[in-house]
């Protein structure tokens, strides 16, 4: 971060360093911005429709790669903090990295987040991870980059986020037939949270890096039961959405989707956070009402006309 405002401690100049995919919280640089600090991000693709939508907010673009290390200590350079969420090897195709690939890149931004000096360093890892193995490699990746970072001599905060709700409209959850199918049971709960409001808490944390210095904090912003979610999606669409725990055959038919619906069940996967305390610490979050009925409406509506797609979810 460039040009700090004044605030709890005032801290020397340098910039925020954005790493993460420019699709999933265009919030974050938005309110680093909007406090004053200068953002830079590594992208892939400066020409991306993305990218530029960051860029014309005030975002400072260094082309690279996390297997390109050279480019990673280029944006590096001179920087205060760095934020950093990686490309899943849970999110399959869509970024074709794997567990190996995932804790190597992590290990990495942080080695030379130490190199170059960097003074905070945020990780935003899953609330998987550090509870046992799960036998899913992406959370396991998690825990070992956990494990990575709190073993450097850098001031580090790791933030454990719940299930994203934008995960929730992936098509194939059958909200276009009416119904709706997560891994929860109608009694049981799970924790939430938007992915917008990481935004809100990194500027927190950023902003008061002593007060959350190496710590590892449990982030949520609501909590549902599998029948207060048929409630909310109903409420939502204005017609009665049915929920149901996904189906058995499907559960076992999927060995990837079994797993996690058995991380759920034993606790692992369904969010361990003090909601209240990240309210109070970070402000005022997105339940899962009001997420739906502002900035996940379009993602609602995009998942009502799916036409029965397969499941997305991987």
């Amino acid at each position: 971060m460039t040009n700090q405002p004044d605030g709890p401690e005032r801290l020397s100049d340098g910039s925020i360093r954005w790493q993460e995919d420019i699709n999933q919280k265009i919030r974050i640089p938005f309110l680093c911005l909007k406090y004053g600090w200068h953002v830079r991000a590594l992208v892939r693709e400066p020409a991306s429709e993305r990218a530029k939508a960051i860029e014309a907010i005030g975002v400072e673009l260094h082309m690279g790669d996390f297997s390109d290390v050279g480019s990673i200590e280029t944006a590096m350079s001179s920087v205060y903090g760095v934020f950093r969420v990686q490309p899943s090897s849970g999110q399959g195709a869509a970024y074709g990295v794997t567990d190996t690939e995932e804790v190597c890149y992590g290990k990495t931004v942080a080695d030379m987040a130490v190199k170059h000096g960097v003074r905070h360093l945020v990780y935003t890892s899953a609330g998987a991870a550090g509870k046992g193995d799960t036998d899913l490699g992406h959370f396991d990746s998690k825990t070992e980059i956990e494990a990575h970072v709190r073993g450097l001599p850098i001031r580090s905060t790791i933030v454990r986020s719940a299930a994203f709700m934008e995960m929730l409209m992936l098509p194939g959850m059958g909200l276009d037939q009416g119904t709706f199918s997560f891994f929860m049971r109608p009694d049981q709960a799970m924790q939430l949270i938007a992915a917008g409001d990481i935004g809100k808490i990194v500027t927190s944390i950023f902003a008061d890096p002593k007060r959350l210095a190496d710590q590892t904090i449990e982030i949520a912003g609501d909590e549902v039961t599998g029948s207060g979610m048929q409630e909310a999606l109903s409420r939502a669409v204005g017609r009665t959405i049915i929920y149901s725990r996904s189906p058995d055959i499907l559960l076992k038919q999927d060995a990837f989707l079994g797993r996690l619906a058995a991380l759920v069940d034993d606790g692992s996967c369904a969010g361990a956070a003090d909601i209240d305390a990240c309210h109070r610490e970070f402000g005022v979050l997105m339940t899962l009402d009001i997420w739906l009925s502002a900035p996940g409406k379009s993602l609602l509506d995009a998942a009502m006309q799916a036409q029965n797609a397969p499941v997305a979810l991987r």
